[in-house]
């Protein structure tokens, strides 16, 4: 049962080698973005894979933590994009 998952893991690392190549060639920063997305995403499959493997199931943990990281990465990266920095355009209201 775990050559399965070590083949799992082969094809995930082929996969995330692609999906570099996506990021270095994409032709819009969006496509790029997404990449990066699809990356993390694989990278979280990754960690869970190799916790199984090495019977680690704080590899778990470590994976929840990496997808929340990605995800608030993105986030900050799209509205760096749209707004060219990360504090709010509008002055605050004062009172």
């Amino acid at each position: 049962m775990t050559s399965s998952f070590a083949m799992v893991g082969a094809a995930l690392l082929f996969a995330m080698a692609l999906t570099v190549a996506r990021a270095v060639a994409g032709p819009t920063l969006f496509d790029r973005i997404l990449a990066a997305n699809s990356f993390g995403t694989k990278t979280v499959l990754l960690l869970s894979i190799l916790g199984f493997i090495a019977g680690r199931p704080h590899f778990l943990d470590l994976a929840l933590v990496y997808a929340l990281i990605n995800f608030l990465g993105v986030i900050a990266a799209l509205k760096l994009i749209k707004f060219g920095r990360f504090s709010d355009p509008d002055p605050p209201i004062s009172a």
